[in-house]
């Protein structure tokens, strides 16, 4: 794997190489989201192989082996967890070109020195090898945290959570910060079959009869200080598209109680009372000087079949076209406009948005923070070599590179953290041709420091303050 992946990989002059390695290697992870388990950080769960680690909730590789021809039995059925990793495994040589086949490779080379090509013929080696050190203590969830040099990432928390994982974490001194968000989708998802469940066990949590409105608001207000006083200080949705219609309390207090009441409401009807929401949302995040994240555009569970047999986010999700612009930015306006606009952050999924993205941030950076609005990294299926370096080049174009606060996993996998890595080997690569081309000086101090503020200290200074 000598001429793969090397120390030099995608480094492609010696400009690239100088940066990467004098400037970005050694710099710690922020990863400030995640879907990591806090119950496994908590526990210092210890994974038995490494199907559990690897293969156990990641839809990319369940999508790649549907597509492979692999029986889901051998996905997410009863089939051994040796059986599933000899399946992953025997697919890889045809995954060429693929980010998976990147971040494969890179992984097992980082976490565990394997520095050949995995294929059917290496696979009983490497689970082997893996199954030896995944019952070593460094293995354990902390110690691979602690392995990628990771300094706090973030986990994504329903509003019904106790946190009571978080809190544990805390107490035992672990020393990477371990931090929660807050993610209201499912009060926000007014249409869903089971919108009325989850607002009655919402009420319990907050120890409100939710009735009307006020209640409603009243309990949201008691979830975000519980969240608050845990130490949460970042929020994040997911959504198709901002919702931004002409609201009334009085029409929003008729939706809301017309549907907790079991009767059907419109999509004009639920598209107010989403808006309504967001705001109320929104402005409670500012005031508590959180961090609002905004993941955008996916078009999620597809497969009806699918959804039904498997459940939901189980790799059958894509690229949505929604129209992303005028509401979203009157919806950043509104909140503007009342002096209510936290820092933001905001991803797409669909690349043909990435114009917008990058243009709109910088019609509410208001001079208050540098780079108080973000357009966050290239998030799901732009997740990848030509993802990132689009993201990269039309956030230099449009925007400001230097005060971008760089990569997030949004991974459920301990061992994904080498995306970092991916992430600042593109960054260096990036910035060394254009040294070389002559398009920016050939001053490292200077290069250096940008490359270091958008791996780690944009970032550090983005959430500390």
């Amino acid at each position: 794997m000598s001429n793969f992946i090397n120390n030099n990989f995608l480094l492609e002059n010696n400009f690239a190489i100088k940066l990467y390695h004098e400037y970005a290697i050694n710099l710690p992870i922020i990863d400030y989201h995640s879907h990591l388990s806090p119950k496994d950080i908590c526990n210092n769960r210890k994974f038995k192989n490494i199907s559990e680690a690897w293969l156990e909730d990641d839809h990319y590789k369940w999508r790649a082996m549907r597509t492979m021809g692999v029986d889901e039995k051998y996905i997410t059925g009863k089939s051994s967890d040796k059986e599933k990793f000899k399946k992953w495994s025997s697919i890889i040589p045809d995954l060429i070109r693929n980010p998976l086949y990147h971040w494969t490779h890179l992984e097992l080379l980082r976490y565990f020195g394997f520095n050949k090509f995995l294929d059917l013929n290496t696979a009983d080696y490497v689970y082997d090898l893996t199954l030896e050190k995944l019952s070593c203590d460094s293995f354990s969830t902390r110690g691979l945290l602690k392995m990628m040099n990771v300094k706090s990432i973030c986990t994504t928390d329903d509003p019904l959570d106790d946190l009571s994982y978080h809190k544990e974490i805390k107490a035992s001194n672990f020393e990477i910060n371990v931090g929660c968000s807050f993610r209201p989708d499912n009060l926000i998802n007014i249409l869903s079959k089971d919108f009325m469940k989850y607002i009655n066990d919402f009420g319990l949590v907050s120890n409100f009869k939710i009735k009307n409105l006020s209640d409603l608001k009243n309990a949201i207000v008691n979830r975000i200080n519980f969240f608050h006083e845990s130490g949460c200080r970042i929020s994040d949705h997911g959504l198709n598209f901002i919702p931004f219609e002409d609201i009334k309390e009085k029409e929003i207090e008729i939706i809301f109680k017309k549907r907790i009441n079991g009767n059907i409401i419109s999509l004009e009807e639920s598209l107010k009372y989403q808006t309504s929401i967001l705001i109320f949302l929104s402005e409670l995040y500012d005031k508590n000087g959180w961090v609002q994240q905004f993941h955008l555009g996916a078009m999620r569970n597809n497969n009806s079949r699918m959804r039904d047999k498997i459940g939901k986010d189980a790799g059958f999700d894509s690229i949505g076209s929604y129209p992303m612009g005028v509401n979203l930015s009157k919806f950043l306006d509104k909140l503007d406009s009342n002096g209510k606009l936290a820092k933001t952050i905001l991803y797409n999924s669909n690349p043909s948005d990435n114009a917008f993205f990058a243009s709109i941030i910088g019609n509410f950076n208001d001079g208050s923070h540098r780079g108080k609005i973000q357009w966050g990294s290239g998030w799901w299926f732009l997740d990848q070599l030509e993802g990132m370096t689009n993201h990269l080049n039309t956030l230099s174009n449009i925007g400001v590179i230097s005060t971008f606060i760089g990569m997030i996993t949004d991974s459920r996998s301990f061992l994904s953290f080498p995306r970092h890595e991916y992430f600042r080997r593109l960054l260096c690569n990036m910035f060394g041709k254009d040294i070389e081309k002559g398009l920016i000086p050939n001053d490292m101090n200077l290069i250096g420091d940008i490359i270091s503020k958008i791996c780690f200290y944009n970032a550090k200074e983005y959430f500390e303050k």
